[in-house]
This record gives C-alpha cells, structure tokens and sequence, in this order.
C-alpha cells in the first residue's frame, strides 16, 4: 500500500455514506423488532500491525544540469538574434551577433602594427649585424655594438608586443559571435536587435539549460538528516548510496514516469531555515522537464509495524483527530490519535493513541456514535451483510 498526501476522496465520502446507511439500517432494524432495550450494533474492527510503503513528500524546484548565464565578452550593438527562447542548441552554436565593424577595424590595425614591427626588426638586425662586423675590424666601439644590440631586442620585444595586440585584437572579433558554451536549452531572451550590450550589462542575454538530466532542489530538517544518517554512523555518503530511488510529482499530480537518485545532502545546515540542501537527478531523455520549474519529490519508506486504520473511523474536531475505541463493556470512548501526514485518503498510519488489539467503531463516526455510548459490537463483514439483506428486503417489498 502506498500512501502520499491528500485530502478526503470521493470514494471516502463513498464509505462514509455507506457506513452511515448501515448504521441507521441497523437502528432501524432493532426498533422494528422492538429490541429497544438492545444497544445498537456497530461495525467494530481490532487494530493489527501491518506493512506499508511510505511516501514522504518535499516540493522542489527543478534546474537543469547545469543553467549558464550567457554574457558578451566585448560591447557593442545586436546586429541579430540567431536563436527563439526555447531553442535547442549545440555547443559552439552562434547565439547572437554584436556589430563586428570596430573590432574588425581593430585587427586591421594590430597586423599594420605588427608589420611594422617586423620591419623595424629587420632593420636592427642588420643594423647589429654591421656593427658586430666593424667591431671584429676594432672599428667601432664595444659602446656602439652593444647599442646596436639592445636597439634590435627592443625592436624585437615591440614585434612580441604587437603580435600579443593581433591576437588580442581577433580576439575580440571572434566575441562579437556569441556562442553556446554547451548543449542545452535557450531561455528568456530579453534583449533585440540594436540593444546596445557588454560585459557589465547587469542582465544576461540569456540562459542555456543543460536539461539532459535535471536537478530536484528540496531542504530536509536536521531531525529528518539524522534519521537517514543514523544507521550509517552519520556517514551521508553511505546512507546516499543505500538510499532508494525516489519519484517527482509533477504540478499536475501525475508521477514523472523515470525515477531518480538523491545525489548530495549537505552537510551544514542554513542559519536561517535550519535545513539541509538535497539535490536529486532525474533523468530528462523526452524534455518533458523544464529548468525553473516545480514538483515535489517523493521518498519511500517502509513500515512493517504501521497501525493503519480507515479514514471514515476518524473524526475530526479543531484539527485534531478522534476514533471511538470500545472498552471489555462494549462502551466507547472517544479517544484523540496523531497520524501521519501522509496518506492515501483512504487509510491514515497511526503514530500515537492506539496500540495493537484496540478495538475502534468504523460506522456512524461523527454522525450517530457518542462518547460513552452503549453498543453492540459487530464485524465489518456482518454489518455489510446486514446492509445487502436490508437492501434485498427493500428490493422485495417494492415488487
């Protein structure tokens, strides 16, 4: 039995009526045969233990893989949008188009000034070169052939610098193409052409969303972090890898068909809330999950010693939960339980107020049953065979 949380169903409120019919058929019986002195019968079940599969909830916001802010490298007007939000891209694939015209101007000018350089190079050579042979013919000074030779580093060191400005000038150039730094999806564009945009521009030009696999963010409270860890010595990694694997719930409330895998739990608590930061993988391989949207994981748990008792023997009064348990004189006393958030809205787990072997009243809760009241006890089973032969009766007299 699964159990997730939600509010009373249809078929509760089914069973709720139904149980109601028994009891006022019941009555109803017992005042024709003039048994007014008899306590009215009820159907009673006994609390037995029991195994079910628990799911705890916990909303999460969904991100991909990796969501990477794309900004310019260079300023500059948009000359053109290459992609839709939305898109599919492939790294490296050209996103947007800043105007080119004054970087290439700028690579014009680096390759003159290094042309430039390599003449003023070839002319210190040459001029070293001389020099070096005056000064094996004691020509000229040491004095003047070392001057030579720092001239020609110095050209030399000027050549370097200005290949460095080429290549820093093409640079720039190939920025005025912005690419996609992987695959993934493109988000919000909030820019168009002829926005004027660069690297200290406050809003990116957009997001790519690596969503091959996305990333379930949720908190756990410091009780829930050491009930996971305390069987592995606090060890998270440990308990992460013996974790099983989890569902997401989508906005909807239909289940993701793929299940994931927890992959972190943080190991520092937040100042602020007290909880940890969990992240879960889920696989992604239809896109049917988007980056920045919600759902809410769903973590099993089992319990083979659950109390688990109808929801139509549950009374609720002031947020707090009731079920008549009948006492050895065949009395019952109303008596306050705490359930399990979770549930299937058919069944609550009963966490405290009942023990194995109580007896509770299953029909007539909130309706015909009071505290302290007389009754007799009846199975389930044969209080749905009174109701089939009260019906069967009904059906007769009609004909």
């Amino acid at each position: 039995m699964k159990l997730r949380k939600s509010m009373l169903n249809q078929a509760q409120r089914g069973t709720l009526i139904a149980a109601l019919g028994i009891s006022m058929l019941s009555c109803g019986q017992n005042q024709q045969n003039g048994m007014s002195n008899q306590a009215p019968e009820y159907a009673v079940m006994t609390i037995d233990t029991s195994k079910v599969d628990l799911n705890t909830s916990y909303s999460a916001k969904l991100r991909g893989k990796q969501d990477i802010e794309i900004r310019p490298n260079v300023s500059g007007f948009i000359t053109k949008v290459c992609v839709d939000e939305g898109a599919t891209v492939k790294k490296g694939e050209t996103l947007f188009i800043i105007d080119p015209v004054q970087y290439e101007e700028a690579v014009k000018v680096a390759e003159a000034a290094v042309n430039v350089a390599k003449a003023n190079v070839a002319t210190a050579e040459l001029t070293a070169e001389n020099k070096r042979e005056l000064a094996r013919k004691n020509i000229i000074s040491q004095y003047d052939l070392q001057t030579a030779e720092n001239s020609l580093a110095s050209q030399k060191a000027n050549l370097a610098q200005a290949e460095a400005q080429l290549i820093n000038a093409r640079k720039n150039l190939s920025y005025t193409r912005v690419t996609s730094p992987s695959n993934g999806v493109v988000g919000k564009i909030p820019f168009r052409v002829g926005s004027l945009v660069g690297p200290t521009t406050a809003v990116a030009l957009t997001t790519v969303a690596d969503v091959s696999e996305i990333i379930a963010y949720f908190s756990l409270n410091e009780k829930e972090v050491m009930a996971l860890t305390k069987n592995n010595d606090g060890k998270t990694s440990k308990t992460i890898e013996e974790m099983p694997e989890v569902e997401l719930q989508l906005p909807d409330g239909s289940i993701y068909p793929y299940k994931g895998k927890i992959i972190t739990v943080s190991g520092i608590f937040d100042d602020a809330t007290g909880s940890a930061s969990v992240r879960a993988a889920f696989p992604n391989k239809e896109n049917l999950l988007r980056s920045g949207g919600s759902g809410v994981v769903l973590i099993p748990e089992k319990d083979n010693e659950a109390l688990v008792i109808p929801q139509n023997a549950v009374s609720e009064i002031q947020d707090k939960r009731y079920v008549f348990v009948v006492t050895d004189s065949s009395t019952v006393a109303q008596t306050e339980i705490q359930v399990l958030s979770i549930n299937d809205g058919q069944q609550f787990v009963v966490t405290s107020g009942l023990k194995p072997g109580d007896r509770i009243v299953t029909e007539g809760v909130g309706t015909t049953v009071r505290n302290n009241m007389k009754i007799t006890p009846i199975t389930p089973e044969q209080a749905k065979a009174k109701l089939q032969g009260a019906i069967q009766q009904a059906t007769g007299s009609a004909k």
